[in-house]
């Protein structure tokens, strides 16, 4: 998301800098992107995991540890640097995760900062909670959803413009009283990129792609896997099911099963693993904002069975450019469906990458959001 923003804008002519926090959690560091070179890119590592002394402690506190975490001095102190170096005109914060460093950045630069909203986080606590039948794990995630919401409420007026996903996080902002500028701007890819190669596809095949580390994917794959497991080992579900993404929890081997079941974890190339299955599910019972997977894997033509949660944001057609599924019988009776039926799903995926074509190139939406940045200066 951020890679394909920074493409838009260099080939705008623009010149840009990436100062990236890389969160540090055992993950395998990637190799250098092409991108990297084109660019002044610095980087500094941090370690945000935590322990229960520091989880339990922090019950006694005001803060949210969520947001706490992140803060590091070492990362400040190159931001210091780094501000005081160079004359930026707009700077831009990715999430409220680098929110605490907003500070450094008004002290030391009279750049515009742009606040670029990944979703309502609050709101994904919330609805987290919602879905706890345990009632301690239900209230602690209603107290850490009530702390970053204060946090949230009390950032949104100190920046010079927000940038949403979708209508309605920009809604939810200015309920919230945001009165600075507020524009929409949708994910955007590099359409060149996703390129489908149908003969390399198995069908009938279902797969989940996405980072573990992140509680709303990990609820939804544990709900998904729990109420289909049988289904697909033993039922009328006769497709593969693969799971592949960052920070997958060693517990999940338990549900491979040879030759049915692949619990993968990190693959060498995302968009390769995606062409290769035909049957995309996102069972997504919480959350926000616009999801990243959703928008790439209509651009590779797949056929996508998610929550309405999940494709929020997304100007979906249920039935045309994805099936949408919000209990396990509508999940169940879409992927038989879609596994006995490879003429729909490939119609489905076709209508699928019309609509990121139309409504998510990333030089289209990089070409608004230069000119969004253009109003603010």
């Amino acid at each position: 998301m951020v890679g394909n923003t920074i493409k838009g804008l260099v080939a705008l002519g623009h010149d840009v800098s990436l100062i990236s926090l890389n969160v540090k959690k055992n993950a395998i560091q990637p190799e250098r992107d092409v991108l990297l070179d084109q660019i002044n890119y610095i980087e500094y590592n941090i370690d945000i995991r935590i322990t229960a002394v520091e989880a339990v402690s922090n019950l006694f506190t005001k803060n949210s540890y969520n947001i706490d975490r992140y803060y590091n001095a070492g990362f400040e102190k190159l931001l210091f640097r780094n501000l005081t170096d160079n004359k930026y005109d707009i700077i831009q914060i990715e999430g409220i995760f680098v929110a605490p460093y907003l500070g450094v950045i008004r002290k030391n630069s009279k750049a515009k900062v742009i606040f670029r909203a990944h979703n309502i986080e609050h709101q994904v606590w919330q609805k987290l909670a919602q879905q706890k039948s345990d009632p301690f794990k239900r209230w602690y995630l209603q107290l850490l959803a009530r702390r970053i919401k204060n946090y949230e409420l009390e950032l949104f007026n100190k920046f010079d413009g927000i940038v949403a996903f979708t209508e309605q996080d920009k809604a939810s902002i200015l309920s919230y009283g945001a009165k600075i500028p507020i524009v929409v701007l949708p994910i955007g890819v590099d359409l060149s990129l996703y390129k489908p190669d149908h003969t390399k596809t198995d069908f009938p095949s279902l797969f989940f792609l996405g980072s573990l580390d992140w509680l709303p994917n990990r609820e939804g794959i544990e709900w998904f896997l729990d109420n289909f497991h049988k289904d697909l080992v033993d039922g009328h579900l006769k497709a593969k099911f693969y799971v592949a993404g960052h920070n997958i929890p060693e517990e999940f081997d338990d549900y491979e099963v040879l030759g049915k079941v692949f619990i993968h974890g990190e693959v060498d190339d995302a968009l390769e693993f995606v062409n290769s299955k035909s049957i995309m599910v996102v069972p997504l019972l919480s959350g926000g904002g616009m999801r990243v997977k959703i928008v790439e894997g209509m651009a590779m033509e797949k056929c996508i069975i998610s929550t309405t949660l999940g494709a929020e944001g997304i100007n979906i057609k249920n039935g045309s450019n994805i099936i949408i599924a919000n209990n396990a019988d509508e999940f169940y009776n879409a992927m038989l469906k879609c596994i006995t039926d490879e003429h729909y799903c490939r119609q489905i995926g076709r209508n699928a990458r019309k609509l990121i074509e139309q409504q998510h190139d990333v030089n289209t939406i990089t070409r608004q959001l230069a000119d969004f940045y253009q109003s603010i200066v």
